[in-house]
C-alpha cells in the first residue's frame, strides 16, 4: 500500500513566504554591548570539490536555520563555599576583569541552591535582554553552540527550552548548570553564547530573523505577560489566556534610516 502526501505553500496571505520572525532588546540599556543574532554560517570553508561537506544541501539546510547569539562580556567565574557553607561565586580575573566585581551580579547570578536541578551542580544565569517575536505560530528553540569548536570546553552543561514565542515573548536568559564546579567558567566577548531554532508549522518555508520595532501594541502585551513565572507554576497552562489577550498584529520590523 503506497501513501502519497503533498503540501502546498499559499502564494500570499498568511503561511506565505520566509518564516519571519522580529528581535528586539526588551532594554535599551547597554545595547551596545548585545549584537544582533546571526544565522549560522561557515562560508570561508573549502568548496573545491564536488562532495564537500560545504557543498552538502542537507549541512546548508541545517546551518542555515539556526541563528546566534554572541556573548556580549568577557567573564571568568569560579565557585566556592564560603565560611558558613554558602555557595558563591568568585570574579576569577580580579582587577582584571572587563566587568567591574560590583556589576558582576547584575549580569550573573547564582541561581538558589534549592532550585538546583542535582544537589552537587551549581545553576548559573547570564541576564540578557534578547526577545522574539512572530505573528504565526512559531516554536523557539534554545541550544547550546554546538557547531562552534571550544579549544577549553565548558565545564558543564546549558539549559536548553522551547516555547511558543507568538503568544509567550520572553527575554532568554543564559543559564548553565556547572557539572565540575571545581573548573572555572570562562565566556569570551563575540563568541557563540547559544543557538535558536524557529520552527513554524511547515518546515519547508525559509527562516528571517529581522529587528523588530517596539511599538506601543507590543510593550502593553509585554506587561500583561512578563514576570508572571513568578506568581504560578506550570506557566504554561496561560497560553490560551495569553492568545486571548493578544492583539492581531505585534511584529513590526524596524525601518532603517
Amino acid at each position: 500500500m503506497d501513501f502519497n502526501v503533498t503540501f502546498e505553500q499559499p502564494m500570499d496571505g498568511p503561511g506565505s513566504g520566509p518564516l519571519t520572525i522580529g528581535w528586539f532588546l526588551m532594554d535599551d540599556k547597554r545595547a551596545v554591548l548585545f549584537d544582533a543574532p546571526e544565522r549560522v554560517s561557515f562560508r570561508q570553508t573549502n568548496k573545491s570539490h564536488a562532495k564537500s561537506a560545504s557543498r552538502c544541501p542537507a549541512v546548508i539546510q541545517l546551518e542555515s536555520r539556526y541563528f546566534m547569539v554572541k556573548c556580549p562580556y568577557d567573564i571568568h567565574l569560579g565557585f566556592k563555599r564560603d565560611e558558613k557553607g554558602k555557595a558563591v561565586l568568585v570574579n576569577k580575573a580580579g582587577n582584571a576583569s572587563a566587568v567591574r566585581t560590583n556589576k558582576l551580579s547584575e549580569v550573573m547570578t547564582l541561581v538558589q541552591e534549592a532550585e538546583w536541578r542535582y544537589p552537587d551542580r551549581p545553576t548559573v544565569q547570564m541576564l540578557l535582554p534578547y526577545c522574539f517575536i512572530a505573528d504565526e505560530l512559531v516554536y523557539v528553540t534554545q541550544i547550546s553552540a554546538f557547531m562552534h569548536y571550544r579549544r577549553d570546553p565548558m565545564p558543564g552543561t546549558i539549559f536548553g527550552g522551547r516555547f511558543p514565542l507568538n503568544v509567550w515573548p520572553r527575554p532568554l536568559m543564559w543559564a548553565f548548570e556547572w557539572h565540575e564546579p571545581e573548573k572555572d567558567l570562562i565566556l569570551r566577548r563575540g563568541e557563540p553564547l547559544f543557538y535558536c531554532q524557529f520552527e513554524g508549522t511547515d518546515p519547508s518555508r525559509p527562516v528571517q530573523v529581522v529587528e523588530a520595532e517596539k511599538t506601543p501594541e507590543l510593550s502593553a502585551y509585554l506587561n500583561k505577560v512578563s514576570g508572571v513565572v513568578n506568581y504560578v507554576n506550570q506557566s504554561f497552562s496561560l497560553f490560551k489566556a495569553a492568545e486571548a489577550l493578544r492583539p492581531k498584529r505585534l511584529l513590526t520590523p524596524k525601518v532603517k534610516e
